[in-house]
């Protein structure tokens, strides 16, 4: 991934960048050039006002107009991009704009490239998050998935080589160069989740997940891992997690990153990831149509290992753990059947009436298992329900929890990375669904609020710790043309352990 090598750096005088490179400018409807950086003289600016005059350029969102002929200008050319009308102008069309010319850079192979950062601006957009989000749209702008394609045919990736951020804003140097960073080990968290997510299922299986996460662990001092294999995790009575490997050839795994940051007296963050690797539904068999987008049932074990590469990557002073219980879910002779009663590590049993509810078996194990770190607060993630998708479309993720302080504080963090998720309630009325003629509980409940009942079924399992569900079976990963993982909500759940860290 390219952009690994690009140097970077901010200026207010762009004649401290010696070769030439393309500008990238923000103009609003007015077409008004006065905030444009001082690298363009009065003169510059009145021949691109001319050029912006002759064309259907008028400054709308999404328009660019790319500018060639500016004798004496320092740069070879300038993109003028579209920012819409400056009074309804905030970060949704900031990400927008920045979106919209992340992707014109890679159309254009852009190398070297100047961007006035100041004309994106208003007091509206806060510098530091301006630069965060830029770092984090440019440095992953160049992610293209490649694992199982011929790589003779495939063109050479795309590689910023330099970036200069131009702005007079006072804001110290270091500080800005720090969101950057940010930013930058973002994106690479996101690549290397979404890299996970597209995986096909006959590479990516849970010992592909243990095997990343192993080499993660080796490119940090501060990360250290685990490996329960399936007698250790019979051993400590995760009948149910197991349960759901059973029809499979594929051996599961249990896996324990621990990113040590800060002393050990400090209570981690605890991430929990669901990592079914393919689920077919087992004997409750999934319809064929789209199944092939099973592979990305393990898009929650992604995040996690995508959000701890990028906290190592920068250090960050917070004890987290990553918790992945991962399983390939198959019909054979030797699967699980609907009606089967299985026995959870906490002791509690569960009738499990479809085999295709199988992501909260394997968590209510691990949610089990964590109780033994005595965790701040524990947070897991999966593609649990259909369910979330009917509420909330692939816009927003959703979020419960038995924490009111804690959803506030994923809500905040949600809102800054524009990661966004929606609390649905969890009350007390709703686990009567989940009960059970001949267990303690059911896997699942009516016909109604699936996406409630699998919390509520999760719920039962965490009741000694703070803890959040994020089900992200709707944000996870796009269909259509654009099909591929998306990464979420890896950006979400590093703001958040950044807002919690000492520091950097």
């Amino acid at each position: 991934m390219g952009l690994q090598t690009m140097q970077y750096n901010f200026t207010d005088n762009i004649t401290s960048n010696s070769a030439k490179g393309s500008a990238i400018f923000g103009v609003f409807t007015s077409n008004n050039l006065n905030g444009l950086n001082k690298a363009l003289s009065t003169s510059e600016k009145n021949k691109i006002s001319e050029i912006i005059k002759k064309s259907s350029f008028d400054g709308k969102l999404e328009q660019s107009l790319c500018i060639y002929d500016i004798s004496g200008s320092k740069f070879d050319k300038l993109y003028i991009i579209g920012l819409g009308e400056k009074d309804k102008y905030g970060e949704k069309k900031f990400l927008k704009a920045v979106n919209n010319f992340t992707k014109l850079c890679k159309k254009e192979n852009l190398k070297n490239i100047d961007i006035d950062l100041d004309s994106f601006l208003t007091n509206k957009i806060k510098i530091n998050w301006a630069v965060r989000n830029i770092s984090i749209l440019l440095c992953g702008i160049d992610y293209e998935y490649s694992e199982t394609k011929n790589k003779t045919k495939n063109k050479d990736g795309y590689e910023i080589t330099k970036l200069t951020l131009l702005s007079k804003n006072k804001n110290s140097l270091k500080n800005l160069k720090t969101c950057f960073q940010q930013g930058e080990a973002i994106a690479n968290g996101i690549k290397l989740a979404k890299n996970l997510g597209n995986l096909p299922s006959n590479i990516c299986t849970p010992t592909y997940l243990a095997k990343t996460a192993f080499n993660l662990s080796k490119k940090n001092k501060k990360l250290s891992i685990k490996i329960h294999d399936e007698k250790e995790m019979k051993s400590m009575g995760m009948h149910c997690l197991l349960s759901v490997g059973n029809g499979s050839e594929e051996p599961s795994k249990l896996i324990t990153l621990k990113y040590n940051g800060a002393n050990k007296s400090d209570k981690p963050i605890v991430l929990v990831g669901k990592g079914i690797t393919f689920d077919t539904g087992g004997i409750s068999i999934k319809p064929s149509n789209a199944m092939d987008e099973m592979k990305y049932d393990m898009c929650g074990a992604a995040s996690v290992l995508g959000t701890i590469k990028a906290i190592s990557e920068l250090n960050v002073k917070i004890n987290v753990i990553g918790v992945i219980a991962s399983a390939e879910n198959m019909p054979s002779g030797t699967a699980t059947n609907p009606g089967d009663v299985v026995k959870t590590m906490s002791g509690q049993t569960v009738e499990i009436l479809n085999t295709d509810a199988e992501g909260r078996l394997v968590l209510c194990d691990a949610l089990t298992y964590v109780n033994k770190f005595k965790p701040k607060y524990v947070i897991d993630i999966a593609t649990l329900t259909g369910a979330v998708l009917v509420a909330l479309g692939k816009v927003a993720s959703g979020i419960l929890s038995n924490d009111d302080k804690l959803t506030q504080m994923l809500k905040n963090s949600s809102n800054i990375s524009h990661d966004y998720i929606w609390e649905l309630p969890m009350w007390e009325e709703y686990q009567s669904e989940l009960d059970s003629n001949f267990a303690d509980i059911a896997n699942i409940g009516k016909r109604y609020a699936g996406t409630i009942t699998a919390a509520c079924f999760l719920s039962r399992f965490t009741e000694d710790y703070s803890w959040a569900h994020l089900d992200i079976a709707g944000t996870a990963w796009n269909d259509g043309s654009n099909k591929g993982g998306t990464g979420r909500p890896v950006s979400l759940l590093t703001h958040f352990i950044l807002n919690n860290a000492k520091s950097l």
